[in-house]
């Protein structure tokens, strides 16, 4: 079996919501591929937030680069040209 990346999960994520939108599962199997889906969410969720603790970003201060931890919150927009 292939390792599971973020690609691939969210596209079994996207599959599974075109399946349920689709409304042709009995109740069941709704409920098993909305379980699946949830997996995926979370598996999805992991990574983005093991990406999230890798990115800084790179801010001109004084005419050199300094490394700036990425934001937790969307807070609005910022302006990075300063």
């Amino acid at each position: 079996m292939a390792k599971k990346t973020f690609e691939n999960a969210l596209a079994r994520l996207e599959q599974i919501t075109d399946e349920l939108e689709a409304g042709d599962l009995s109740l069941e199997k709704s409920l098993e591929k909305f379980n699946e889906g949830m997996a995926l969410v979370q598996f999805c969720s992991g990574k983005i937030d093991e990406a999230k603790g890798q990115v800084e970003l790179l801010l001109k201060k004084d005419g050199e680069l300094a490394a700036v931890p990425f934001p937790e919150e969307d807070g609005g927009d910022r302006n990075l040209s300063e």
